[in-house]
């Protein structure tokens, strides 16, 4: 609750100080004015059940059926895809050009692809930073989206349970081989609080899932029952 006050009232200041200013077409109004927000293409309700991706209700797209990696996530669902224009435009501001005001709309795009999957969880979870890059960065984005969404779904928020032990290199420009070998043990609970509980990863871009799920490994090895994930855009498959 104190964080997402603090949060306010920075962006309160940081507006009164710099009027929004649109991250994608630079009109002074909102920070992602109606019609950027009209270009983006939201993620629809009939998708992979385990990767997410387009495809007939309730079944499992041919990716991930010549594909075993995705082993421990539950599945992954995304608000948008991740293409060029506004919704590139608005989380590379909010992740790289500390614009933190921006985490509102963010936020709202992953609230209504929340209930729009109808996912039921007990908590909500961020997916951690290194110390080393939080300290770097200021803040950690999706710690930002996730209390944002689980204040508005009136679900609790864990940030203490699941820590990021390892500093790793950026998984830009690495393979999917190399995604998940970078990531592995990555991660670990020093507690047991979320035992048999379902739990949401919130991030902010998914491209391979390797990250969710070195995530979902570690907490389903402390006796998590289920463990899916949330992101603003998913990225299509990349080999």
């Amino acid at each position: 609750m104190f964080l997402a006050t603090l949060n306010k009232l920075y962006n309160s200041l940081l507006n009164l100080l710099l009027p929004p200013q649109c991250v994608n077409c630079k009109i002074s109004g909102s920070w992602l004015c109606s019609n950027c927000l009209a270009q983006i293409s939201f993620s629809p309700t009939e998708v992979c059940i385990i990767c997410g991706v387009p495809a007939p209700l309730k079944t499992v797209c041919k990716h991930c059926q010549n594909n075993n990696t995705l082993q421990y996530l539950d599945g992954i669902r995304s608000a948008t895809y991740f293409e060029k224009g506004p919704i590139r435009s608005a989380i590379h501001a909010f992740k790289y050009g500390n614009n933190q005001a921006i985490s509102a709309i963010l936020t709202r795009m992953l609230v209504e692809a929340y209930q729009r999957y109808q996912l039921n969880v007990d908590f909500i979870l961020p997916v951690p930073l290194h110390a080393s890059r939080l300290s770097e960065r200021g803040y950690n984005q999706s710690e930002l989206l996730a209390t944002g969404v689980s204040l508005s779904c009136q679900v609790p928020l864990n940030v203490t349970t699941l820590l990021r032990v390892h500093h790793t290199e950026t998984q830009a420009h690495l393979d999917i081989k190399g995604r998940y070998e970078n990531v592995k043990n990555a991660f670990s609970c020093v507690n047991d609080l979320l035992s048999e509980k379902i739990v949401l990863l919130v991030d902010d871009v998914c491209t391979t899932g390797a990250t969710l799920d070195a995530c979902a490994m570690t907490l389903k090895k402390t006796g998590v029952h289920k463990v899916w994930a949330l992101s603003i855009a998913r990225v299509p498959h990349v080999n």
